[in-house]
């Protein structure tokens, strides 16, 4: 068997190569917490090995931002260094690739009021919305990984050991990642064709809605009239294939905004801003959320529902198999990016405009005429299970079987 840091300079070659697909001169910001600065310093050597012309990184540390949140007057709170939000959207006007290492403490913020978690989001959200509609819309290159710390680690591995449990998170990664392949650049390339044969059917089949039903869901959403499904890689906006997920099971596109209705139960528990909520079912009338009910993080849910007017609609729906290899993993990850891969999910708030066609090319105007949901928000959640069963609906009400017991029909 390799060793541990074979492995993980394979998942940095991974990350630059193929997420990110790192340009010559191009500039690579890392968005990072401090407990991830050994990965990163391998990231940046990667970076430039792939021809970049400069590594920014943007660090962040999870305890401050706790102290923050406890001690800092609201006013405090509502503000966000409007140098940071600018400095990443030039960054972002010039060309350069983001990558963002996203490592969740999920008990970290479970003292502080939700109130005042919600009133610091909206405000950093606020603050980077011009640099977040850059990669909303692939304008750049951007990527997203995970990166074990011993506070995610104890989340999904509580009876081992911490050194243990952080070892065996990075080896569900490696597995995951298709890190430990003997090729995993070739087996990347095998896997984001399987995706994409999935996302050409249903580009032909151009259903008006789909049908979702489960224990404790009955849920029709429709889909965008000029609707595109998308798989594993996208192009940005100067040429550039990338892949923003690794891992990544789905296809996702983009629902109606106002053509949601019925009763959905999430599947798994949502790791939301330093703070989890479980056992939580939404109910749809014309788009809108107008009833939320959660077993643990009533109060977050209703903070998060109330950040805008757009965060009570559905800006994505994505496929996933149940048998996908995150799901047969039998771990929950309190993560989002790898447990969205383990089931069938929405996402509450911001639409993509690249899953319409013709939307990164669209006035505001256009893209909300063509059904699309603007939001400071994008919180995707588990809706799928093995007794999931899904039906294309036509625009003349004939059905076709898509899921049943929760894979493909």
């Amino acid at each position: 068997m390799e060793s541990f840091e074979h492995y993980l300079d394979q998942y940095a070659e991974l990350a630059i190569r193929v997420g990110l697909n790192v340009q010559k001169d191009q500039t690579v910001v890392i968005s990072t917490p401090i407990a991830c600065a050994d990965f990163v310093r391998k990231l940046a050597k990667k970076a430039y090995e792939a021809g970049a012309k400069d590594v920014v990184v943007d660090w962040d540390d999870d305890e401050v931002k706790a102290l923050r949140l406890k001690n800092a007057p609201d006013d405090t709170l509502r503000t966000y260094p409007m140098w940071r939000a600018k400095g990443l959207e030039e960054m972002a006007k010039d060309g350069a690739a983001f990558l963002s290492i996203y490592a969740p403490n999920s008990d970290l913020l479970k003292d502080i009021p939700p109130e005042r978690v919600a009133m610091s989001s909206k405000a950093a959200a606020t603050a980077r919305e011009g640099y977040l509609s850059y990669t909303r819309s692939n304008k750049v290159n951007w990527l997203l990984v995970s990166y074990p710390t011993a506070e995610w680690s104890a989340k999904v591995f509580p009876n081992l050991g911490e050194s243990e449990r952080v070892t065996k998170l990075w080896e569900q990664i490696f597995t995951l990642t298709r890190v430990d392949k003997a090729d995993p650049v070739a087996a990347w390339k095998e896997h984001i064709g399987t995706l994409t044969a999935k996302m050409n059917l249903l580009n032909i089949k151009k259903f008006k809605q789909l049908h979702f039903q489960a224990p404790g869901t009955d849920l029709y959403i429709e889909l965008a009239a000029k609707h595109q499904w998308v798989a594993a890689g996208s192009e940005s906006e100067r040429g550039i294939f990338f892949v923003p997920n690794i891992p990544t099971e789905e296809v996702f596109t983009m629902p109606a905004r106002g053509g949601t209705n019925g009763t959905v139960r999430s599947t798994l528990p949502l790791s939301y801003q330093g703070s989890l909520i479980d056992g939580f079912s939404l109910t749809f009338k014309d788009g809108r959320v107008v009833e939320a009910t959660a077993e643990v993080g009533q109060e977050v849910l209703n903070n998060m529902l109330n950040m805008d007017e757009g965060a009570r609609y559905l800006g994505e729906v994505a496929l996933v198999p149940y048998d996908s290899p995150i799901s047969q993993s039998g771990l929950i990850y309190y993560n989002t990016l790898f447990d969205e891969n383990a089931s069938c999910h929405v996402a509450l708030g911001n639409s993509y405009p690249f899953t319409i066609e013709g939307g990164t090319a669209m006035s505001p105007e256009e893209l909300e005429q063509n059904g699309y949901n603007k939001s400071l928000i994008h919180v995707d959640f588990m809706i799928g299970s093995k007794d999931m069963a899904i039906d294309g609906v036509h625009a003349d009400g004939t059905r076709e079987p898509l899921f049943r017991n929760g894979n493909w029909a």
